[in-house]
């Protein structure tokens, strides 16, 4: 009796190989699904995308150049000209770079009408916190300063397109469909501001965040959490509804009542932020405007009261790229700060072609449209006061990174120039639109403003006209009115 050799079993035999084949094949079929169909929610900005355009230049169409170093071909023989523009909706929040914009009594249009705000206290504030003790808190705005992340936080602007409607797209958008911080429901006809930052939940949640932010806009792309917000200032049921609170918020050594909308507000924002105290989200009110009186023109002047929401102190800030560039060439670089980005100064209006620092003398300015501009409005401006700076110019823009001393440190050794304020550096000057010709003086002295029509446009290209010029004396917000300022 003989033994019997073992007989391999029935059955397909799977090696090794045969697992990796089998493991590709299924890889390669399925990545093109996820590229197309993205393994998470739509966003806010998918859905808005379909009835709305983003306004706004795109990164790589940036006209303002990220560094200060000045082209050898360049000229500043004048005119100068206006050679970017920005909006910033969300006050320390990233700006918006646009090729026009319509000028209103508070700056340009969609300028600074959000900003956030922590509660102050001299205690934790609590949910069972009696009335009386928190009437000892107060709403404070935030800035960069003491939060630099605010500077990687995105905003977007989207107005309603008629094309894309009339192609098929919805015609209303669902919020709560797509967000928990949503505010109503998105008409066609109403704009919207959208706020994104990174964050990535834990678990499975945030690994499929991560992997749909990868294959639907690239490998750098990062998870984000969306806010979006109305343009238009809220009605007094979409107030009562979405439970929005009326309530004094400070803003330097002005206390403005404004519209809290913290009910939109994410935990996650606070957290991402590194804000302790509870964040507030404020709204200016159009009907409460802060009244701008130091070295501003006079109501007589310029025919209506100066008035700015959110900005610090006036309402447009110009600032002149040859003034920048000859800053940079006097700061000593290092590896956290190679070139002085413009964008770090925060400007709406930023010109060139004149010699640095020439903008200092002037006064009263006129841009005028040049052949390559499509609109035809000539818009005048009350050069206020030179802008006197903190030290939030170092933090970069796009990092967040908070230089140590730069610029600040040159900004206060080379640029320590205003009689008003010393000890501070100046860069950059503070603008009040102007709605009648300051040039004509029947019509600058003329007590009628009932025609006068209150808004203008501002466009990049526009030449510079400078109608009078004179020197410039910095007012302390402390001071009071006085015929020599």
């Amino acid at each position: 009796m003989g033994y019997e050799a073992d007989l391999p079993r029935p059955g397909p035999v799977v090696g090794p190989g045969s697992i990796f084949l089998i493991v590709v094949t299924i890889i390669v079929f399925l990545l093109p699904v996820f590229i197309y169909f993205p393994p998470t929610l739509p966003s806010v900005t998918e859905a808005l995308l379909q009835t709305h355009t983003r306004i706004g230049l795109d990164d790589s169409e940036r006209l303002l150049p990220r560094h200060s170093k000045r082209d050898s071909r360049a000229s500043n023989a004048g005119p100068g000209r206006i050679q970017s523009l920005w909006i910033f909706p969300v006050k320390s929040c990233k700006g918006i770079e646009v090729l026009e914009s319509k000028v209103v009594p508070a700056g340009l249009e969609y300028d600074r009408i959000y900003t956030f705000a922590q509660l102050k206290s001299p205690f934790p504030v609590g949910l069972d916190t009696p009335d009386e003790a928190k009437k000892e808190c107060s709403w404070e705005f935030i800035s960069q300063r003491q939060f630099p992340r605010l500077a990687t936080v995105h905003v977007d602007l989207y107005v309603p397109d008629i094309r894309k409607a009339r192609s098929g797209g919805h015609q209303v958008l669902s919020l709560d469909n797509t967000s928990k911080s949503s505010s109503a429901n998105a008409a066609l006809g109403d704009s919207f501001i959208v706020i994104r930052f990174p964050w990535q939940e834990r678990g499975l949640g945030g690994t499929l965040a991560w992997l749909g932010a990868k294959l639907s806009r690239g490998l750098h792309a990062v998870p984000e959490k969306e806010i979006i917000l109305p343009v238009s200032f809220p009605s007094e049921d979409e107030i009562e509804a979405r439970k929005y609170t009326w309530e004094p918020v400070k803003i330097w050594r002005d206390t403005v009542t404004a519209l809290n909308m913290e009910a939109d507000l994410p935990r996650e924002l606070r957290l991402y932020l590194g804000v302790s105290n509870k964040l507030g989200l404020f709204r200016v009110d159009p009907a409460r405007l802060r009244k701008v009186y130091r070295n501003a023109p006079k109501k007589e002047e310029a025919g209506y009261q100066p008035v700015t929401g959110w900005q610090d102190a006036y309402p447009v800030h110009m600032l002149n790229l040859s003034s920048v560039q000859d800053l940079d060439a006097k700061i000593n670089k290092d590896d956290n700060l190679k070139s002085l980005d413009p964008l770090r100064f925060r400007a709406n209006i930023i010109v060139d072609g004149v010699e640095a620092y020439e903008e200092e003398t002037w006064k009263t300015i006129r841009f005028n449209p040049g052949a390559s501009n499509k609109r035809q409005d000539k818009t005048n401006f009350h050069v206020s006061c030179r802008t006197v700076r903190c030290k939030m110019p170092n933090i970069d823009q796009e990092t967040g990174f908070r230089h140590p001393a730069e610029p600040d440190r040159s900004l206060r050794k080379y640029r320590d120039v205003d009689p008003g304020i010393k000890g501070v550096g100046c860069l950059g000057m503070q603008l009040t639109p102007l709605f009648r010709d300051p040039s004509t003086e029947a019509e600058a002295a003329s007590p009628d403003t009932n025609d006068m029509v209150m808004d203008s446009w501002v466009e990049v290209g526009m030449d510079v006209e400078v109608l009078s010029r004179g020197p410039h004396r910095y007012a302390r917000m402390f001071e009071t009115d006085r015929p020599d300022i």
